[in-house]
């Protein structure tokens, strides 16, 4: 990407596209385009068709989505279906129709089936059966795939995807109710030890095995395939290796200082068994990650307290 290109970042205000923003402006980057959901609702097509032919980017990294946990997703299967297959298509059709160089698709590791081998390769795409509770999600980023795909296919364009593993970092969500599972565990440990709870309730058997990415690795992982990778096969992003929940738990209770219990109920889903990426691909073009879980989560809490805490 050339320094002086417009580059359009949808999601800005996420965790996933604060991330892309922060790295851009690090790497010099000063042409960024954001709008806000209040200034730009992705799933109004005409406004999108409309923003795109006035702003003409070169560049468009495709963040934004509607996300949340297991909670979230099964309780809010159409949204989850319908918003995100309205956000993709309109920003995707119209790259197209306004000749953008080159756009990204970020996806998620849930678009591979719930009994895939270990670690997951980019070919187990459409192999079989996905887990149940985010179906309607995974759905629509296959269908983002599947798109950025064809629009190559029939149009030549350059449109890429990649597929990060579970995230986070800063900016992140600690609703308990729609939150992922470390920024949850995060709020619940420190909640439990300023209130001097006896035990923290999680979810399942905390035998589930998750990897996790740290955000602004996403962020220098993305950027770098920008640059670097314009084939029509999507990308896995992670760092190759995972620990069960009920490790996650333990590191962040003795992150946050919670000298409480773990109750773990069973009665609540687990989830799919395991999620591991094959990240040999991402290896292969020349990018690994740096942040360690352990440091992640310290640098997380230290932002949760500074920024997260004050606005509850």
């Amino acid at each position: 990407m050339e320094k002086n290109a417009k580059i359009y970042v949808a999601g800005h205000r996420g965790m996933v596209g604060s991330a892309i923003v922060r790295k851009l402006e690090a790497d010099g980057f000063e042409n960024i385009i954001t709008r806000t959901s209040k200034e730009l609702d992705l799933r109004d097509q005409v406004a999108v068709f409309e923003f795109l032919e006035t702003e003409k980017p070169d560049y468009i990294f495709l963040a934004a989505a509607k996300v949340g946990g297991i909670v979230a997703n099964n309780t809010y299967r159409a949204d989850f279906l319908y918003e995100n297959l309205q956000i993709q298509n309109n920003v995707i059709h119209g790259a197209y129709l306004n000749k953008v160089k080159k756009l990204m698709f970020l996806g998620s590791s849930c678009i591979y089936p719930k009994l895939a081998p270990q670690p997951l390769k980019e070919d187990y795409l459409l192999t079989g059966l996905l887990e149940p509770t985010n179906e309607p999600y995974a759905i629509a980023k296959i269908a983002g795939i599947k798109m950025c795909e064809a629009y190559r296919d029939q149009y030549g364009c350059n449109f890429i995807s990649v597929m990060p593993t579970n995230l986070y970092g800063p900016n992140d969500n600690y609703d308990l109710q729609n939150s992922h599972v470390l920024p949850a565990m995060i709020r619940k440990f420190h909640e439990a030890k300023l209130e001097g709870k006896p035990e923290v309730e999680l979810w399942g058997t905390g035998k589930p095995m998750r990897e996790f990415l740290h955000a602004d690795d996403l962020a220098e992982a993305c950027v770098y395939l920008m640059e670097n990778y314009s084939e029509s096969q999507l990308v896995n992003i992670g760092t190759g290796v995972d620990v069960t929940i009920k490790e996650l738990a333990e590191t962040i209770q003795k992150t946050v200082g919670y000298e409480g219990k773990i109750n773990w109920n069973t009665d609540k889903p687990d989830g799919t068994p395991r999620k591991l990426m094959d990240v040999s691909k991402l290896n292969g073009l020349g990018w690994k990650h740096t942040i360690d879980l352990k440091e992640g989560i310290e640098k997380v809490y230290e932002d949760f307290k500074n920024n997260i805490v004050r606005k509850m």
